[in-house]
Order: structure tokens, then C-alpha cells, then sequence
């Protein structure tokens, strides 16, 4: 009997090792090894000063040309309102008390009228000037964009990036591209000379 209680025992231990094994299985020789690091090498970057690019290539140099006529047309209609506006007050300081009740009535209701429509004359004006700027800025800049582009793969730069003069305190010259881009611009949009009294453009 005791022979027999012994064999129990012991294979009882001799099992409890299987069990294990059988429960928590052994680590794979056979794992895949780590990825190799990526090597990134050093990187070439050029600073560009696009706005300076767009107002100083020759089609930007016309468009913001013309931008400049228009705004001074406007400016001198201002003045000629302010003019008027600014008679209408002399009169008013002047002769106001002289006047009739309605016909000074009636001159300040013509100063009110002119300073209304001379504040909506600036703010329509200034609208206006905004919009043709953004407009000639984003017709030049969309066109710029691929010269840079075809310059930054032949000169094997990784990057270029936009110069800002109040945000760099100072950049290598040799590092700003701004006037081969412009070079290259003016090469593959040149500007053609319009002979005298021709029709202007339309606006891009």
C-alpha cells in the first residue's frame, strides 16, 4: 500500500511540470527581428522670400502696377468727396445761423448724406483693393510654385522654406533662391509689351 501511495506522489510531481509547460508556452526561437533604423540623411534647405518674388517679377510688377492706378483713381475721387463734404460744412459753420429752418435742414441733411456715402466709398474701395491683391498674389504665387519646385530638384535640396525678414534674424545668403526663382519665373512667363493705345488685359 505504501509502495503504491508513493508512485502516486511521485507522479504527481513528475506531472506538474507538463501542466506548466502546457499552460505558458515557451518563447519562439524563430522571432522576427527588429526593423532596421531608418537613416536620414543630412538635409539641404534654401529660403525663399515669396513675396518679394511675386511684387518684383515683371508680370507681378504689372499687376500691382495697374493695382497702383486703380488706387490712386479712387484716391482722387475721395478727395474730390471730401471736397464737397468739406464745403458743405464750411457753408454750414458759415451761414447756418443766417439759413431758414428748412434750408438749413436741408443742408445738413445733404452733409449727412455725403459723409454716409463717403464712408461706404472708403470701405467699398478698400474691399476692393484687398480683393485685387489677393486675387494677382494667388494667380502669380500658383504659377511660381512649380518653378520652385523644378529649381529645389535641380539644385538636390531637401527643402525649401519661406524667408520671413521679422522672423529670421539672418539666413546665408547663398541659401535664398528668391532671385533665381524670380529669373526663372520671368523666363517661362514673360511679359509681353503692349504697343500704345492697346486695350489693357482683363484680370486674371
Amino acid at each position: 500500500m505504501r509502495r503504491r501511495m508513493l508512485f502516486t506522489v511521485l507522479l504527481a510531481v513528475f506531472c506538474l511540470p507538463v501542466l506548466g509547460l502546457g499552460q505558458t508556452p515557451a518563447p519562439s526561437s524563430q522571432a522576427a527581428p527588429p526593423p532596421a533604423p531608418v537613416v536620414i540623411g543630412p538635409a539641404k534647405i534654401a529660403w525663399l522670400d515669396l513675396q518679394l518674388a511675386i511684387y518684383t517679377c515683371e508680370e507681378g510688377k504689372r499687376e500691382f502696377g495697374e493695382l497702383q492706378k486703380y488706387v490712386e483713381k479712387k484716391n482722387s475721387e475721395m478727395e474730390a468727396a471730401k471736397k464737397e463734404l468739406d464745403t458743405l460744412k464750411n457753408q454750414h459753420s458759415v451761414q447756418g445761423a443766417k439759413l431758414t429752418d428748412e434750408a438749413r435742414a436741408d443742408l445738413e441733411e445733404q452733409i449727412e448724406g455725403k459723409e454716409t456715402n463717403l464712408q461706404r466709398f472708403q470701405q467699398d474701395t478698400q474691399k476692393e483693393i484687398d480683393a485685387r491683391r489677393l486675387r494677382v498674389t494667388n494667380f502669380i504665387g500658383r504659377k511660381m510654385l512649380p518653378i520652385v519646385e523644378k529649381i529645389s530638384k535641380e539644385k538636390g535640396l531637401s527643402a525649401v522654406m519661406y524667408l520671413n525678414p521679422s522672423g529670421q534674424a539672418w539666413v546665408e545668403p547663398s541659401l535664398v533662391v528668391t532671385d533665381e526663382v524670380i529669373k526663372a519665373y520671368n523666363a517661362a512667363h514673360p511679359v509681353a509689351v503692349a504697343p500704345a493705345g492697346a486695350t489693357p488685359r482683363t484680370k486674371p
